[in-house]
């Protein structure tokens, strides 16, 4: 424990490695509001079912505490007498505000005919981001913190960030200049599952003796520890993503006009500030802040930086992956040939020698092709080509499809020249022999001398029958196109056990042969 407390010090930072004493940093959402509720559940939840059948736009229904009532009816000048009166806080769309009139009128009926001291404010994301902007944290923590009834995402994203800021200023307190939430929660387009982006930037000045670098990490271990936390307790699926910027960088990248930077002064929204996020954001309003002379150059360097990138993706398509999908499966079909793979730059002469000149089962073109992708390569090799225009790059990809389909066609042709040899080869091997033992008869006499000879008598199995069969029968199919690559190769494999008990039985009777001769 010792050691993990002393993980989390941070010299010259005054960090308890307990929260802070001052439990009213974490909103409640207080068991004052639950019993209040409890006793007019039956008529509450009827009026909630009432309002989201009627308008189902509703972002969120939920009771304020009954704590922050008085905050609220100062703010929005309500009767002081509805004090004691439950307020319900609706939110709804920007885009049916217009509405509001007709919603209000609707809502108040209800609650009239239902007899109930309830009192209703109708507001929008913008009014509550509003709040914020105007440095009004209670007023918004405690809208987090209300007893939800209905939620399509915006009041969960908002309390587990409530929450989290409040353990976070628990541990740091003075040193967090801001706390801002950004992201799909503040564009109004938060769901139960969204994430929910959020900025922290802590003051790091006081903090001389730990490189930033360190003292960035340990702050977002610290802060990270609090996500999980968080989220238990605001019982919500939302993920917090958090992102920890120390004051120092973040006045960098203001400067240097990083445009992450500039996004999130201008659509976050603080939940937290000591004033210094509220200016940033004014001055940007008003123009005011302007990347520096050495930014202006930095972003302007990166076109110039893009297009010499764009050339040399452009060149290493074809250098890298046109050059290499061209050479390789050539290589592969010679290899199928029976020939050894030629190194990648001698891939084009030799598949002109053997597939154009000998063979003639390619045509020229396709070879001029491999010649043009291999010759920029050696170009590139030798710095003679430093770029490659687009167009050129789309004629090669254009041709590099078309040669890959026709080498695909060309193994079809090399693997049936090579089972035709293959099956014709066998059969001449295995009837060469047969000759030799049977004399130089037909095809049909042999099989027949085969059978009555030496399988009926014993001296072959049955096996070696049917052998020989197939192989007559695959060579006949193979003649005829009906043969496929399986049957070819299943006879080579039988061929070779026939051929291998014909060659050991002529052996036996040579050797008997021998005997009888040297007893004479």
């Amino acid at each position: 424990m010792e050691s993990e407390n002393k993980e989390n010090e941070i010299p010259e930072m005054n960090l308890d490695n307990k929260y802070s004493n001052n439990k009213n940093l974490i909103p409640e959402s207080s068991e004052k509001v639950k019993k209040e509720f409890e006793k007019t559940k039956k008529e509450i939840e009827k009026l909630k079912a009432f309002i989201v059948k009627k308008y189902p736009f509703t972002q969120s229904i939920s009771i304020l505490p009954p704590a922050s009532i008085k905050h609220f009816i100062e703010e929005e000048e309500v009767p002081k007498e509805t004090e004691k009166y439950i307020h319900l806080y609706i939110v709804i769309p920007e885009e049916n505000f217009k509405e509001y009139p007709k919603i209000k009128e609707e809502i108040v009926k209800q609650i009239e005919e239902m007899k109930q001291k309830i009192w209703i404010q109708i507001k929008t994301p913008a009014d509550i981001w509003e709040l914020c902007l105007d440095s009004k944290f209670e007023l918004a923590g405690a809208i987090a913190m209300s007893y939800p009834l209905h939620d399509t995402g915006i009041l969960g994203a908002l309390r587990v960030a409530e929450i989290h800021k409040s353990l976070v200023l628990q541990k740091f307190e003075k040193y967090v200049v801001s706390y801002v939430v950004a992201g799909s929660l503040v564009r109004g387009e938060a769901i139960p599952t969204s994430d929910v982006d959020v900025f922290i930037i802590i003051n790091d000045t006081d903090v001389k003796r730990m490189p930033r670098l360190e003292l960035k990490e340990r702050l977002r271990a610290i802060i990270y520890q609090y996500v999980a936390e968080a989220s238990s307790i605001a019982g919500v699926q939302n993920k917090l993503s958090p992102q920890v910027y120390l004051l120092t960088d973040f006045w960098e990248s203001v400067k240097d006009a990083h445009p992450v930077i500039f996004t999130f002064i201008r659509d976050g929204i603080p939940l937290y500030d000591r004033g210094t996020f509220m200016p940033w954001k004014s001055l940007l309003r008003m123009g005011k802040l302007k990347p520096s002379p050495e930014a202006i150059d930095m972003f302007m360097s990166m076109g110039d930086k893009t297009v010499k990138r764009v050339k040399t993706a452009l060149l290493d398509v074809v250098v890298n992956e046109i050059f290499w999908g061209v050479t390789t499966p050539s290589q592969a079909l010679l290899m199928l040939y029976g020939l050894p793979p030629p190194t990648p730059k001698h891939v084009a002469s030799e598949m002109k020698r053997i597939f154009v000149d000998k063979e003639k089962m390619l045509e020229k073109r396709y070879v001029n092709i491999i010649e043009k992708v291999i010759n920029i390569y050696k170009d590139f090799e030798h710095e003679k080509i430093k770029e490659i225009s687009g167009e050129e790059v789309d004629k090669l990809l254009k041709d590099t499809e078309d040669y890959l389909k026709r080498l695909k066609e060309l193994r079809e042709q090399i693997e049936q020249r090579t089972q035709e040899k293959t099956i014709e080869q066998i059969y001449q091997d295995v009837f060469a022999l047969l000759k030799n033992m049977f004399g130089n008869q037909s095809q049909e006499k042999i099989i027949s001398e085969f059978e009555s000879q030496l399988v009926k008598k014993a001296k072959f199995a049955p096996q070696h029958l049917r052998i020989l069969k197939d192989i007559v029968n695959a060579r006949t199919e193979f003649k005829k196109g009906k043969s496929n690559a399986h049957k070819v190769d299943e006879a080579r494999k039988n061929a070779s056990i026939l051929i291998n008990d014909i060659i050991e039985y002529n052996q036996r009777c040579d050797l008997i042969s021998k005997k009888k001769e040297e007893k004479k």
